[in-house]
């Protein structure tokens, strides 16, 4: 089972009030592979999405290998939540918190620590820079007896008697034993693999198309330079700034700069 499949909202504010240390979050609802497309570069597919009664969002990302948890991966989560949940009409003060929160299989930061709350400081006075963004990663190495240790134990852990937490317990029986629980298990690998393929399919669409903007864009500096050996072809033969202009395409201000540069 993958982890995530366990987050149910009520297992969501478990996992959410034990990472951050807040009792008193209340999770509004949870979106499982929740895909963001940005028009404008690399669009992501996030594990688990939830929001708050506060309005704050939680991206969570189980990674297990170092690889898929580097710190601009977590720099650009963030900064894709901001851009997807801030609309046109609103003001910069309406953006809402985010939190992304790595899980990683391993200790990535290499400091042998549970959790490592990162955020942004003013390096003159070491003071909080107080900008709503909030990137956390956890080891899940570390399962010991602690909250946190046993949180990361049940996430990882795929026999429901052997849970701590009942929040998760109940899931995985559900999905576990209950007819109802396996066509339920059935359906989400089935819609995993479907937004897996959706994903990857609109990856490669993107690819194409920043691919085919390189070369538009290569094409043009290589027919510009051809423009340019040709403007200084006809110049160095007596042509006049008419003729060349006529002839190689460039713009009259080019051509003279040309002239110029030759004349030097």
């Amino acid at each position: 089972f993958d982890s995530y499949s366990k987050l149910t909202r009520p297992a969501a504010q478990v996992f959410l009030r034990i990472i951050l240390g807040d009792d008193k979050i209340k999770v509004r609802n949870v979106r499982i592979q929740s895909f963001i497309r940005n028009i404008y570069g690399h669009s992501s597919q996030l594990d688990i999405l939830a929001q708050d009664s506060k309005g704050r969002y939680f991206n969570v990302e189980v990674q297990r290998s170092d690889e898929g948890a580097p710190a601009r991966r977590a720099r650009f989560y963030s900064s894709i939540l901001d851009t997807h949940f801030l609309q046109p009409s609103k003001l910069y003060e309406e953006l809402p918190d985010t939190y992304v929160i790595f899980i990683t299989e391993n200790d990535v930061l290499r400091d042998n620590l549970p959790l490592y709350d990162i955020r942004r400081t003013i390096k003159q006075s070491t003071k909080d820079f107080e900008d709503g963004s909030h990137i956390i990663y956890v080891n899940s190495q570390r399962r010991d007896n602690t909250a946190l240790g046993k949180l990361m134990h049940d996430l990882y852990c795929t026999e429901p008697k052997n849970l701590h937490y009942q929040e998760f317990a109940e899931r995985m029986e559900f999905l576990k034993y209950s007819k109802e629980g396996e066509e339920k298990m059935t359906d989400v690998i089935e819609e995993y693999a479907a937004r897996k393929a959706e994903a990857a399919a609109k990856a490669v669409e993107e690819y194409a198309a920043r691919k085919a903007e390189a070369l538009a864009k290569e094409a043009e500096k290589k027919e510009q330079t051809n423009r340019i050996e040709l403007a200084k072809g006809l110049l160095a033969d007596g042509m006049s700034i008419e003729f060349t202009v006529r002839h190689s395409k460039l713009s009259e201000a080019e051509v003279r700069e040309l002239a110029s540069k030759l004349t030097a």
